[in-house]
């Protein structure tokens, strides 16, 4: 059964009269006025279509981004990469299923891919642990990039993930220290590093496997330090104005490429990657391979010197001037930073 969003309703109806035209003339003989009727009608579809996902609002994108039907991280290896033979394990504890990783090519070139994966039904979900990472998925994700740092690959990551998975068991196994050696670690890497966030960009958890020399965002991904629900019931008590929450946050990817915040939308399909995921997956792959020849023509010492740049830029902001004194650009502190970023929808860890 196919899934369908509020704000695709005036979509479906259309879709749903111009079947029942297709099958009213096939019942009674195609003849020109129907084959007229039906042109006139395919073309106010796709005019609608086109109006409906031209204006969508914060919150309809993250509904698309959490759509079931969307690609997840697997998909994309599969329709974008070849000859992927995937790792397991962190050497310390466990094999998370929720972080995926391995070798694979992309056009021919080796690298490692590592990413967050969802799953489709009940089982897969608990499987995956509905794509939320435990400490052990952080470590074993650090494992392969290391991995990969000493073989001098390239390392590609995708993002789909509500966040690092909150339970118990992952404190007590120290998630918040697994996800910060992640930081401090992706810092140091000297191989080029791409990441992108193909669905859902949740906090700490999307950061953990964040930090890259590109950030690229599928054109309906969010990317936010907190979720628009959990955004709501702190400031508004109500999660039912996730809506509003969604907009204040500047989450969603044309906000973000504002903010300064990605380095690239990669456009998708019109209604969403689901509608078409071998074209979401071919604009992916295209926009990869173009940022991995760019980076892979500056030496490894100046890619980590430009990554910590653009990290550290990360919450820069311009004061507002009084009428004493001209304006001024602050750099603000560790602390400030994080207070401004996660105010203006950045992620922060």
């Amino acid at each position: 059964m196919k899934h369908y969003l509020d704000f695709e309703k005036p979509v479906l109806e259309l879709q749903a009269k111009l079947e029942e035209l297709r099958r009213h003339a096939e019942a009674h003989g195609m003849n020109v006025g129907f084959e007229e009727e039906i042109r006139r009608m395919e073309e106010k579809l796709a005019e609608t279509r086109r109006q409906v996902f031209a204006n969508l609002t914060p919150w309809q994108r993250v509904q698309l981004a959490r759509h079931p039907k969307r690609p997840y991280m697997l998909d994309y290896v599969r329709l974008a990469f070849t000859d992927f033979e995937e790792l397991h394990g962190d050497r310390l504890f466990a094999d998370d299923r929720a972080v995926v990783g391995g070798f694979a090519r992309l056009d021919g070139q080796p690298l490692m891919v590592i990413g967050t994966q969802k799953g489709r039904d009940t089982k897969e979900n608990i499987l995956r642990n509905f794509g939320s990472a435990h400490p052990e998925g952080y470590r074993k994700a650090l494992r392969l990039m290391r991995l990969a740092d000493k073989f001098k690959l390239p390392i590609v990551t995708l993002i789909d993930t509500a966040g690092a998975y909150p339970g118990i068991g992952a404190e007590e196994r120290h998630i918040a220290e697994a996800i910060a050696v992640n930081l401090r670690e992706m810092m140091l890497l000297e191989v080029p590093i791409v990441a992108v966030i193909i669905g859902e960009g949740g906090s700490g958890g999307a950061l953990g496997i964040g930090v890259a020399d590109r950030v690229l965002i599928m054109e309906n991904a969010y990317y936010s330090v907190i979720s628009p629900e959990g955004c709501a019931a702190i400031l508004w008590k109500d999660r039912s104005a996730a809506p509003a929450a969604a907009a204040a946050l500047k989450m969603v990817a044309s906000d973000l490429l504002a903010l300064g915040l990605v380095d690239e939308v990669i456009p998708e399909p019109l209604g969403g990657a689901h509608n078409d995921p071998a074209a979401a997956a071919a604009a992916l792959k295209q926009s990869v391979l173009k940022h991995l020849a760019e980076l892979q023509k500056l030496s490894g010492e100046e890619r980590r010197r430009q990554r910590y740049a653009k990290f550290r830029a990360y919450g820069r902001f311009t004061q507002q001037p009084s009428r004493l004194t001209a304006p001024v650009e602050t750099a603000p502190a560790v602390g400030a930073a994080e207070t401004q970023v996660a105010g203006s929808g950045a992620p922060a860890s």
